[in-house]
């Protein structure tokens, strides 16, 4: 478990160390895993308005490229993407004024303020029908009074927070792979306070939902947002005043929990993913993979705020904004798959209609 500690270093410099070395973990574990495969591709890129980033990329290439390229097929991964950003700017009064509702010390704040922002996001589609689908970002973000222009100071923090999570979205249900995802990450949480957990998880729940669809996209896991030293509505609604009153407040233990939850995603996802790499599929299964990443395409661009937030945001790099996206997705027209009664697929479908308990 990460301790909350007293830095002399501000958090945005805390966070942007933490993520830098959480992506390289990150990504040097999902080579090892696949040595015979490409390399992620590293991009480095700068943000005119303000800051920086980088973009850790798997993909192979079209089969019809080359011969190579058609060997490459055979990777582990299909597509990923792990990504780090650390941008800074001037946040429109539109912004502003929506940021407010969920913030009590931005009440008084009018027209445009200095932000800052940095957060890791991943996303890992495997090439095996068995394999699930992760997905998993956490982030900081903070506004600053306004400075004179030309002025060398940095101006006052009026408000930070913190937000992330992830979920986890199979093709085929393998409950013991449900249990472990969840309770890895239930045990990054319970330190931190016994409602953190069951709070994160309903939100997630309630978030990850497909609406017009009413399925969730994935099997669950954990979100929360707008997280810092203000009550929070959520953990209000799930335990009163003595469950926000245990949940981390300060900068510093907010971060300690965002560590702990940052180093379980290797824990909770490797595991899985190398039990499911080497199961037999066919082309029902394969099928069916490209139909739920239909719907994985359908939640993040109507109902995703990251994807809707990066795609309004002046400077945003569009492949970056766009990389949870699958290569390849399928849409049929009343689909059979999934309503066959006693189905693999159907027993799947029973589980995103009713969100189950997994610890």
């Amino acid at each position: 478990m990460a301790m909350a500690t007293t830095s002399s270093k501000p958090m945005r410099e805390q966070v942007e160390e933490f993520i830098s070395k959480l992506q390289e973990d990150i990504v040097s574990a999902l080579e090892k895993l696949d040595p015979n495969a490409p390399a992620f591709k590293r991009d480095d890129w700068l943000r005119a308005q303000g800051g920086r980033g980088l973009s850790c990329v798997f993909a192979v290439p079209d089969p019809s490229v080359s011969e190579a390229a058609a060997t490459a097929q055979n990777s582990v991964l299909e597509k990923a993407g792990v990504n780090i950003s650390i941008v800074h700017g001037i946040l429109p009064p539109p912004a502003v004024k929506q940021m407010r509702a969920d913030h009590g010390s931005m009440k008084d704040l009018e027209g445009s303020l200095p932000f800052f922002a940095a957060g890791i996001s991943l996303i890992v589609h495997p090439r095996n029908p068995h394999a699930p689908t992760v997905h998993v970002n956490y982030r900081y973000f903070e506004i600053t009074e306004p400075v004179p222009e030309g002025s060398q100071e940095k101006g006052k923090i009026v408000a930070w927070w913190f937000g992330g999570g992830g979920d986890l979205t199979p093709s085929y249900l393998y409950e013991e792979d449900a249990k472990h995802f969840h309770a890895t990450h239930k045990a990054a949480c319970d330190p931190h306070g016994a409602a953190v957990y069951p709070t994160f998880k309903k939100w997630c729940d309630e978030y990850f939902v497909i609406k017009h669809r009413g399925e969730s996209r994935g099997i669950g896991g954990m979100f929360f947002d707008d997280l810092c030293d203000e009550p929070h509505k959520r953990f209000l609604e799930a335990g009163g005043e003595e469950a926000n009153a245990q949940r981390p407040h300060t900068p510093e233990t907010i971060f300690a929990m965002i560590k702990d939850l940052g180093n379980a995603f290797l824990p909770s996802y490797m595991p899985i993913l190398e039990r499911r790499i080497h199961t037999p599929s066919d082309a029902r299964a394969r099928r069916w993979q490209l139909l739920r990443r239909g719907r994985y395409v359908e939640f993040n661009l109507v109902y995703d705020r990251g994807t809707r937030f990066g795609l309004l945001t002046p400077g945003a790099r569009i492949e970056s904004v766009l990389i949870s996206l699958p290569e390849t997705a399928r849409w049929e027209y009343g689909s059979e798959l999934g309503s066959e009664e006693g189905s693999e697929e159907a027993r799947l479908m029973e589980v995103l209609k009713n969100p189950r308990d997994w610890v």
